[in-house]
């Protein structure tokens, strides 16, 4: 096949994100073309010296329903493209000569809740190993006994033999400490005796418990210092190396108890957790270490210490930041089972007939290989603390529902018997209608006032929340009056930022604030989310009614019209508003109530609104501080307008009849009665120049590295002019390239991919990326018409 006019390109690559937004697709999905069918192919040479060596593609994951061809020979593939997976590539290669793979990929027309990506969207590996050898995924490393002078640390390990003989092998394992770059330091610290072994050729031997380590003075994997190790495990035969793996560890210990929450260490710590989507913002699905690190350092500064990977198995590269970074993970392998989500809506969802467009129209052929490769693949990640079979699934709601629950966490259980099975209900029912027992530990989703009369019906079984709040805001957008209605909160496709939205199945951060304070037995908790999302626009994706809350009259015309003519309305929305962090990266105040409870002796207060509300001169402005004082006063252009304390079970200081005046706001807070924490907000003048501020300056020349440039539009000052929108041009000199562009809008459709943006509320975002290879100073340039330009310089190294 001639494929000299293909274009070229690195992996991981999401071919989705490149657009254009069209708003004739979904907004659940992201308005972006993720489905259809897409084609990678790659040459290469394999030596005449590989020749009785077994070879292996290695696919981190490919979205969706990958098929591999060699030579023009079918491979294999699968259909999951959330799941890791290899394929033994060795018959279908020509040993000293060219070779080509071919890959293909169908992301099947309304198979997804969110935007999948699509693509070779994670990294992708050939692996090259002898005959006998280790199987993939095959050591699983446990420590059954920590004390303070040693820990036992047991490694089991699974080799197979494709040699075509008999083999007589030693297995050795040997312990190395980590340093926090994860490179080896020191010498081994521990060494197992040779377990011998014969098996014959193209047998697979049973689980060995002979590779058993003593490690002296163990440093444990905790939150505040996560110590890691590395195990060597060789293979060997008549002193020839067959076969060497290393397998990282951690040493630590984790109990749930339904009275005292979850243990690490023995002690107790609770849950701050937040949910989070797989995509990367403008950077759209493809893996990137520096992006996601990024991601994880916002959230450890919100008080972050722990991630639910929802819906799905994350990229490895997420679990191996989490384990350096000290950061606990609840995995999760399914959004749905069975009965599937993404259905014709003309039918009934418990037809037997249906036919699924999602996960569904494959569970049964699949359900086991999938949830057998997870658990394989991530059961030696320290910071994985417990496994999700499903969120929020339709057969919580059937009778027999709590078999197929058994079956799937029966199939964890084989494979790991160190954590706990969970899955999310949304369904209060389902702690009380026997589901509860086929799982470890009960995860409510939305349902916190289920957290007492359950822990008083299943007092045996742990309990917290797997899905919590799900607000709704639109970073720097504030919409009057104050109140709780939905309308009230919403629009031109905006959603207000003081914090009072939700949809109604959803709970203000409040409300579950003060239920977990009231269950101090529950484990903690997950928001829905800490980023915002591509696609899923709730509330922009549900009732009509909503959706014609537009400001402008001819816009609201057309929608109207819109809705009689197609009984639905286009909506531009292309990505979530539930974030406490907006889609760019950029906090929202939401950041600041989460903050205050999750770092209490970090000293802060914030502020909202703005003040800049020309318009509303002599009109009351509700203003809010969030902040982990215990007492906060408030001045008004030097004037007090009262110092507060906050009653029991609530969480904001209020002030609900603050009459607008242009000048400054000033929030002093106060702990045991001392100046603990003060901000101040002014009202702004015009925009009159540029800041571009790099949140890394110094890069590394590997083609992957980023650096994410903030935009900032100020006043003379220096302070950002919050409702400004300014278009900003971007120009990049030096050995780097711009790959995205965002500025945290849900309803924008500039593309991810231009060298401008429009700024939102004050902000744009610029990711730098650098060239692989080529080091030198990296220079941009931000340039607005009328405002003093900015420039950043960054270097590679």
């Amino acid at each position: 096949y001639n494929d000299a006019a293909w274009r070229s390109l690195d992996l991981p690559h999401d071919w989705a994100i490149e657009g254009p937004f069209s708003q004739e697709l979904w907004g659940e999905t992201g308005k972006l073309p993720y489905q259809g069918v897409g084609w990678y192919r790659k040459h290469f040479g394999v030596p005449a010296s590989d020749r009785g060596r077994s070879i292996f593609l290695e696919i981190d994951g490919a979205m969706s329903f990958s098929a591999v061809w060699v030579n023009g020979r079918f491979v294999g593939g699968w259909p999951y493209g959330y799941t890791s997976y290899r394929l033994d590539l060795t018959p279908y290669l020509k040993f000293g000569d060219d070779n080509v793979i071919a890959i293909r990929l169908d992301n099947p027309d309304q198979s997804s809740r969110w935007y999948p990506g699509s693509g070779l969207y994670r990294n992708t590996w050939l692996v090259k190993t002898g005959p006998v050898r280790v199987r993939q995924w095959g050591t699983f490393v446990t420590t059954p006994r920590i004390t303070p002078e040693e820990a036992l640390v047991n490694v089991d390990v699974y080799l197979e033999n494709r040699s075509g003989l008999k083999a007589d092998v030693a297995v050795v394992s040997r312990i190395y400490a980590l340093d926090a770059s994860g490179v080896r330091s020191g010498p081994a610290l521990a060494e197992s005796a040779p377990m011998r072994i014969g098996f014959e050729p193209e047998k697979a031997s049973e689980a060995m418990r002979a590779n058993l380590l003593r490690l002296p003075s163990p440093r444990l994997w905790d939150l505040a210092s996560p110590s890691l190790y590395v195990v060597e495990t060789s293979v060997e035969s008549e002193g020839r190396l067959l076969d060497r793996v290393e397998t990282r560890f951690g040493v630590r210990s984790i109990a749930f108890d339904p009275d005292r929450g979850f243990l690490l260490n023995g002690r107790h710590v609770k849950l701050q957790g937040v949910c989070l989507h797989h995509d990367l913002g403008a950077l759209g699905a493809a893996v990137n270490v520096r992006a996601m690190q990024r991601q994880l350092e916002i959230m450890l500064s919100m008080g972050v210490n722990s991630i639910r990977v929802a819906h799905n198995p994350p990229a490895p590269e997420m679990l191996e930041l989490c384990d350096r970074m000290g950061i606990l993970v609840m995995n999760e392998s399914f959004d749905c089972w069975r009965r599937g989500k993404k259905w014709p809506g003309t039918m009934k969802e418990n037809d037997p007939a249906i036919t699924y467009y999602d996960y569904a129209s494959v569970f049964m052929d699949w359900h086991e290989r999938d949830l057998r490769a997870v658990v394989r693949r991530d059961r030696n990640h320290p910071s994985v603390i417990m496994w999700s079979i499903g969120n929020e699934v339709i057969e919580q709601w059937f009778t027999d529902g709590w078999k197929l629950a058994t079956r799937l966490a029966g199939i964890v259980r084989e494979e790991d018997r160190t954590r706990p099975t969970t899955s999310a209900f949304n369904g209060a029912q389902c702690g009380y209608s026997g589901f509860q027992t086929a799982v470890d530990l009960v995860g409510f989703n939305y349902q916190c006032k289920e957290y007492q009369p359950f822990h008083k019906a299943n007092p045996h079984i742990p309990v917290f929340g797997s899905e919590t709040a799900a607000m709704l805001s639109s970073r720097g957008e504030y919409f009057f009056p104050v109140t709780d209605k939905p309308a009230d909160g919403r629009v031109d496709f905006q959603v207000s930022s003081y914090d009072v939205t939700t949809e109604w199945f959803f709970n203000l951060p409040d409300k579950e604030f003060k239920a977990l304070d009231e269950a101090p037995y529950s484990m903690g908790e997950y928001v829905w989310t800490g980023f915002d999302y591509l696609g899923e626009p709730t509330p922009y994706n549900g009732d009509p009614s909503h959706l014609l809350n537009v400001s402008d009259p001819a816009r609201r015309a057309q929608l109207e019209k819109e809705l009689a003519e197609l009984g639905r309305i286009r909506v531009p929305s292309r990505s979530s508003y539930f974030g406490i962090v907006d889609l760019a990266g950029f906090p929202k105040d939401r950041f600041y109530l989460y903050q205050a409870r999750w770092r209490p002796e970090h000293p802060m207060a914030h502020i909202l609104p703005h003040w800049n509300w020309p318009e509303r001169v002599g009109l009351v402005t509700p203003v809010r501080v969030y902040s982990s004082g215990d007492e906060v006063e408030l001045f008004l252009n030097g004037r007090s307008l009262g110092r507060k304390r906050l009653p029991a079970g609530t969480y904001r200081f209020c002030w609900d009849e603050v009459v607008y005046e242009p000048g400054e706001l000033r929030a002093v807070a106060y702990r045991q009665g001392k100046r603990w924490a003060e901000e101040t907000v002014r009202t702004t003048g015009p925009a009159s120049r540029v800041l571009a501020t790099p949140d890394r300056a110094e890069l590394a020349a590997d083609g992957a590295d980023l650096s994410f440039i903030t935009v900032t539009l100020a006043d003379s000052r220096g302070d950002l002019v919050p409702r400004s929108k300014n278009l900003v041009h971007f120009t990049l000199s030096g050995p780097g390239d711009i790959v995205a562009v965002d500025n945290g809008d849900p309803t924008s459709h500039e593309s991810f991919q231009a060298h401008e943006r429009r700024a939102f509320n004050g902000l744009a975002l610029v990711v730098v990326r650098t060239r692989r290879g080529h080091a030198g100073k990296i220079e941009l340039r931000a340039e607005s018409e009328g405002l003093a330009p900015a420039t950043c310089t960054l270097h590679s190294r």
